[in-house]
């Protein structure tokens, strides 16, 4: 019973995260082929505050949830986007978007509908400040966004739109899909062994009810639009809207799939900014909801009711992409596996790296791909722009973490 309640649990959870992934994945494609890394450069990349508040206002009216926002946030890093503005668009664009605003409205109110941008906004632009304060890789962000433009120069429409959907569903899926699949399953298993009555018993302790809210409700994974009616029914058994408040906004911010992905990608110090921010800025707001703002404002109608969940279509369209999305992690995983086997042993190898520009970006290659399995030993050489590669390891896996990095993988150096 057990396991089929975990099985149905991860397949509702994929089932609800789908589209939006799929989505994601073909934003980045878009951005990756459409955006140049000078436009980048100019709205997203240095530190300083615009930077951070441009990615929050970019981010807040997507239709994304905590798993679609990340391959459109790696993209972003990629394009030259500081780590500041990536935190900032990571925090502000799960918690809310145009359709879970309009839901919020309809289902809790006009207060409710207007604090969750506002209260993700002031997320937002904390976290992204503070990552970008303490963030020490200004100059890899400007070499990356200062070389010459690295889109991919590919000539005509319907060839762009091909090469955006290549890179969005094989390549971003390749990086990411192995991350997902470990957080889902830690993100299901969460859903079935958490008791749903642990909130309301500890509803006459407002500031424990909002930890053990967020205890549960960060690496858990629900979307802004289905945070909604779980937010209602808490709200309609007498949990207060402050704490109600706090699952609206701490619920879609995170999860084990997307903490896991933003380590990867953005290093644990900017992951626990992120997750600070999101718990400081949901709490502090909910407190003011309990105890600043006029209780009316919270009332809920006599008429309210639980309706919907994370989203509206029918079961065929979400089933259909998460049958898409599986045949995708399967082939990019049987496909990885499948040029490792027949990969010829190479001992040494020299790899063109574009963007490295000083010792800090040399010691952050040669960390990352000595991290790589069969990987030797790593040299880089500055002034040539190669990383020379003693062990045994795949073209595709020194892309990959190179690209993760934040530098442009130009392929293998001929003899």
């Amino acid at each position: 019973m057990t396991f089929n309640h975990f099985i149905n649990s991860l397949w509702v959870i994929i089932c609800e995260m789908s589209p939006y992934i799929l989505l994601g994945f073909l934003i980045a494609g878009m951005l990756h082929v459409f955006v140049d890394q000078k436009t980048m450069s100019r709205h997203l990349s240095g530190k300083g505050w615009k930077p951070v508040v441009k990615a929050a206002l970019f981010g807040i009216p997507l239709p994304l949830c905590s798993c679609g926002v990340l391959p459109t946030a790696v993209a972003l890093r990629r394009r030259g986007a500081s780590k500041g503005a990536t935190t900032s668009f990571l925090i502000a664009t799960p918690q809310t978007g145009v359709d879970s605003i309009a839901a919020t409205y309809s289902l809790l109110g006009l207060p409710f509908a207007i604090l969750r941008p506002v209260a993700a906004l002031a997320g937002a632009i904390a976290g992204g400040l503070a990552v970008s304060a303490t963030d020490k890789e200004t100059t890899q962000s400007k070499s990356i966004c200062e070389d010459t433009d690295t889109t991919p120069q590919t000539h005509g429409f319907l060839p762009k739109i091909g090469e955006a959907i290549r890179y969005g569903l094989i390549d971003m899926v390749a990086s990411v899909g192995p991350w997902l699949v470990s957080g889902l399953i830690i993100a299901a298993l969460i859903t079935v062994f958490v008791p749903d009555t642990l909130f309301i018993s500890l509803n006459k302790y407002p500031i424990l009810a909002m930890l053990a809210v967020v205890a549960v409700a960060v690496p858990m994974y629900v979307c802004a639009t289905g945070s909604i009616p779980i937010a209602l029914s808490l709200m309609m058994k007498g949990l207060s809207p402050g704490v109600a408040f706090v699952l609206l906004m701490a619920g879609p911010a995170a999860n084990f799939a997307s903490l896991m992905i933003l380590h990867k990608t953005q290093g644990l110090r900017a992951t626990a900014i992120y997750v600070g921010s999101v718990v400081i800025t949901s709490m502090a707001f909910g407190l003011i909801i309990d105890t600043l703002l006029p209780s009316s404002w919270f009332t809920l109608s006599s008429t309210a009711a639980i309706s919907g969940s994370c989203h509206t279509e029918t079961a065929l369209f979400p089933t259909l992409c998460s049958i898409l999305l599986g045949i995708l992690i399967t082939y990019t995983m049987i496909n990885r596996k499948f040029h490792n086997h027949n990969h010829s042993l190479t001992m040494t190898k020299s790899y063109k790296i574009k963007g490295m520009a000083c010792s800090h970006c040399k010691n952050n290659v040669e960390k990352t791909l000595m991290r790589l399995e069969g990987v030797e030993s790593v040299e880089v050489i500055l002034d040539k722009s190669i990383a020379v590669v003693a062990g045994n390891v795949d073209d595709s896996a020194v892309k990959n973490a190179v690209e993760l990095a934040g530098y442009e993988y130009l392929g293998v150096e001929n003899s």
